[in-house]
């Protein structure tokens, strides 16, 4: 199959040089995937809660306690769709009393007996959306039995999305508003832009404080009194006028306080309250005010500091140091601490840092009622952990040490540090709220495919440039795969829970990519050799379960319930199998015991995958289906394996193993790559069969799929060691036999 059709003429524009295609690919992948870092949001901690599933759940009989049967309750939140056309997004909702779902005030569902009388069943659901923001409310009934639901994504692994609360008055929060209880629904549903006011109904939670908690000061309203404590205050002063005399920040303070700017100290008073004058040098530029306060009297009423706004024309402004979306304070608030902790004002900057009050912790707080912040991850690419995108920043690394790009370099190497920095940061959020906004995958390791393809990334990272926390989360990541990962009585690794039915009780040879090369790198990293010979281990025994003799390929999958391989040739699916066991090789000591079975099981594979080349220099989505698509990704594996093969002199007989190379980089330049670096005929995530129908003809493929980009980089990288290496053999070779000059 051929992706341009009547775009010919496309495809003749791709450059000539491998430098130049790699160059056009990594190019265009991170101009269409630019830096970003995680967004903060404001969350009220007494909004719903999501489950580990990433669904929130909605218990409107612990909320609205008092609401009587037959009562009616709002729950409502808005949605973004960044596709240009109307789409679905897929959700789930459980019952826990019936509901109706409206989407932009249209009605898209009422739930039926079987759904309201069985709380645990899933009903799968797909949301028509359009572009920009979308209204979805669910209108709930009280029954005797049950008020509520648990409703969101369906697909939290790759799609953990949230909700945002859609009123005027808090627009920008995450999460969702609940109403209060009604007899008879109001005659208009809310709609977006409307204040709660507007609506004619009470909204939970509760925006506002109390006029006592007003006049209590800002540190009591959000601390409390009844203990001695600390907490700390930080904005940012943006000085855009240069100049004297110096910016003066007045107010007041209750309790001892003691201000720091940029770092210094520039004001103490140890006196229970007073009035404050705060002189800020004009210096252009944005200046970090850290202001600690102190309760050391459980018996006050007051604790806190209020400073007057800047006047507009002072040429200055107190600017939140992080935007936070939902919240206009320009201060982040942090605490309570035991008296004395005396935290560093550089450490009360550091977002990704979860602080320690000897208890649970805690993070920054907005001065609004039970509001905290918390980052998301709101981009489809950059700052994502999974594992095609491990993949893809290996290409991007491998390809910026070839070509002498620090560029590609240090953006994969930032990409993976906002991943690590937030780990630890991650696991609190998960603890505390349900789900993590960021690092969902890395908060909730339960499978192979959460850790090992990103982490044996991260680690190749590690050896190019310092990767903050990275060995932290490499370590656990190890502890994961050796104490928690499901393995068969022999130690073999397959699936026992999933994120589906169809994937429990499975081994799947993409386990070999998403274990081996992790287990590789951190041996080597950790100096402990039982990382080593676990990897060893698994190729022999997926080997047992897997391999076709009379293809020399590998099945995609066994099945455990039906007691056998699946005996599919998928194209990808082998494709990590070859480039793992190349990995693996690379590492393995020469004198391994193992070694040389494991050298012969590598040569019977390629010999295997040789003789089902495709006339295009291409592999097929099913191996042994030429009518199958012509698959972007298998083929760059088995590119980039024979490479390494010829170049570590593992293939005793190179010659067609050479040609099969450069057949296949041809190929992937003609068929599947473009002027711009678009990569075609990469076959989505699968699932599987024991058909090679549902490969063929149900699993397509995507444009520029992140389980494609990286590996077409790698394959071009030793594609053009190979044709260096042989062309420095050829000009060797012709030196030595030419004859001496005179």
């Amino acid at each position: 199959m051929r992706y341009f059709h009547a775009n010919e003429a496309i495809a003749s524009r791709v450059p000539d040089s491998i430098p130049d295609v790699l160059e056009t690919i990594a190019q265009r992948y991170i101009g269409d995937n630019p830096k970003h870092s995680f967004l903060f949001r404001a969350f009220h901690r007494e909004g719903f809660k999501r489950l580990s599933d990433y669904r929130y759940e909605m218990d409107l009989c612990e909320r609205l306690p008092e609401a009587t049967t037959g009562s009616y309750a709002y729950v409502w939140g808005k949605l973004w769709s960044g596709h240009p056309q109307e789409t679905k997004l897929n959700m789930s909702l459980s019952c826990y009393s019936p509901v109706k779902i409206y989407v932009n005030g249209a009605l898209f569902f009422t739930s039926d007996l079987h759904q309201e009388l069985f709380p645990e069943r899933r009903t799968a659901l797909q949301i028509p959306v359009q572009y920009g923001w979308n209204d979805v409310i669910l209108q709930f009934v009280k029954t005797d039995v049950g008020f509520g639901g648990v409703f969101g994504t369906g697909s939290f692994k790759n799609f953990p999305l949230h909700f945002i609360v859609p009123s005027h008055d808090r627009d920008g929060m995450e999460g969702w508003l609940y109403s209060e209880a009604f007899r008879e629904p109001p005659a208009e549903l809310p709609r977006q832009g409307m204040t709660e006011e507007e609506t004619g109904l009470t909204w939970y939670p509760r925006q506002h404080w109390t006029e006592l908690e007003e006049h209590s000061g800002v540190f009591a309203r959000l601390y409390g009194t009844e203990q001695q404590a600390e907490a700390y205050a930080w904005t940012t002063v943006a000085v855009n006028k240069p100049g004297s005399p110096p910016l003066l920040l007045k107010g007041r303070h209750d309790g001892p306080i003691t201000v720091y700017l940029d770092g210094a100290m520039i004001y103490e008073s140890k006196a229970s309250e007073g009035e404050l004058t705060l002189p800020i040098q004009r210096k252009f530029g944005v200046h970090h005010l850290v202001i600690k306060g102190a309760c050391l009297d459980s018996s006050v009423s007051r604790w806190g500091f209020h400073l007057e706004e800047i006047e507009q024309e002072s040429g200055a402004a107190l600017i939140s140091p992080y935007p936070v979306a939902g919240s206009r304070d320009p201060y982040l608030y942090l605490g309570p601490f035991e008296p004395g902790t005396n935290l560093p004002p550089a450490q009360v900057q550091e977002v990704h840092r979860v602080f320690d009050d000897g208890k649970k912790g805690v993070y920054y707080e907005l001065d609004q009622p039970g509001t905290t912040i918390r980052p998301y991850l709101e981009n489809t690419h950059y700052g994502k952990w999974n594992y095609p995108l491990g993949v893809t920043l290996l290409g991007l690394l491998h390809t910026g040490t070839e070509l002498g790009r620090e560029d590609y370099i240090r953006y994969g190497v930032d990409h993976i540090s906002l991943s690590t920095t937030f780990d630890q940061y991650g696991l609190w959020d998960r603890a505390m709220y349900g789900a993590a906004g960021i690092n969902n995958q890395l908060s909730a390791i339960d499978s192979l495919d959460d850790c090992g393809s990103f982490g044996a990334t991260m680690m190749a990272a590690m050896d190019l440039q310092d990767i903050p926390y990275g060995r932290e989360t490499a370590d656990r990541i190890a502890a994961y795969i050796t104490e928690e990962q499901e393995r068969l009585e022999d130690g073999a690794f397959f699936r026992q829970r999933g994120s589906g039915e169809m994937r429990q009780e499975t081994m799947w040879c993409d386990d070999l990519y998403m274990s081996t090369p992790f287990l590789s790198r951190y041996a080597r990293l950790s100096g402990d050799s039982s990382y080593l010979e676990d990897a060893v281990q698994q190729f022999l025994l997926f080997r047992k379960y897997l391999y076709i003799p009379k293809l020399q390929v590998m099945s995609h999958v066994y099945d455990f319930v039906r007691g056998s391989a699946t005996g599919i040739p998928w194209g990808r699916g082998n494709g990590w199998v070859l480039f793992s066991l190349t990995e693996l090789l690379e590492i393995l000591p020469e004198n391994h015991a193992k070694r040389s079975e494991l050298i012969s099981f590598y040569r019977n594979l390629c010999e295997g995958y040789l003789r089902l080349q495709g006339e295009n220099g291409l592999w097929h989505q099913v191996l042994n289906r030429p009518d199958s698509y012509e698959e972007s990704s298998c083929t760059s594996m088995f590119i980039y394996a024979y490479a390494k093969g010829i170049r570590n002199g593992w293939l005793t007989e190179p010659a067609p193993y050479i040609d099969a190379v450069f057949q296949g980089w041809r190929g992937l330049t003609r068929v599947a790559i473009d002027a711009k670096g678009n990569i075609y005929g990469v076959c989505r995530g699968s699932g599987y069969s024991f058909t090679a129908a549902y490969y063929k003809d149900d699993l397509g493929w995507n444009l520029n799929d992140t389980h494609g980009i990286g590996i077409v980089l790698l394959a071009g990288v030793e594609a053009l060691r190979l044709q260096n290496e042989l062309e420095k053999t050829e000009a060797a070779e012709a030196a030595a036999v030419s004859p001496r000059s005179s």
